[in-house]
């Protein structure tokens, strides 16, 4: 089953110091973080603060191949975490058949985003979510589980790099 979700936020992991994307699902019940890279944690804040770039990024090209094409992202699926790496589908329409394309969770969202489509995630991926390490430090994991937790609406002001 899978469970529609939006973005929460962007935040910086206080530990490791990368970018954390957080979802949440409709009713503010559960809360997936995924850890990202930069330029995807980038990509998305530009389209979150809606600020315009003077060339199309990656994500902004892809979308407009797809505009294009006549291909339509009816949503992304975040389907499964293994090893503590997130996985994620594009499905696609074209022509009135369906694609579902391999992509990082990144990537898939910073699309929806551009595209706006619905974000989904898996319900067994939030359910092992819960069993991820967060840390190699069980302590440390504990402290940011708890940190996230506890995040409030201003902790999430401008995502900064």
């Amino acid at each position: 089953m899978e469970i529609e979700m939006k973005i929460k936020g962007l935040v910086m992991d206080p530990i490791s110091k990368m970018p954390i994307v957080l979802l949440e699902d409709r009713r503010g019940e559960k809360v997936l973080p995924i850890w990202i890279g930069v330029f995807e944690a980038n990509a998305i804040a530009l389209t979150i603060e809606n600020i315009p770039t003077p060339r199309p990024m990656t994500h902004d090209l892809l979308k407009n191949i797809l505009a294009h094409l006549n291909i339509v992202v009816d949503r992304i699926v975040i389907n499964d975490v293994r090893n503590n790496t997130f996985f994620a589908s594009i499905h696609c329409r074209h022509a009135g058949g369906e694609m579902v394309v391999d992509s990082r969770p990144s990537d898939a969202i910073a699309l929806a985003l551009r595209v706006n489509s619905p974000i989904y995630v898996e319900h067994e991926v939030v359910e092992k979510a819960h069993g991820l390490k967060l840390d190699d430090n069980s302590e440390a994991g504990e402290s940011l589980r708890k940190w996230l937790e506890t995040l409030q609406p201003e902790d999430f002001g401008k995502y900064k790099m």
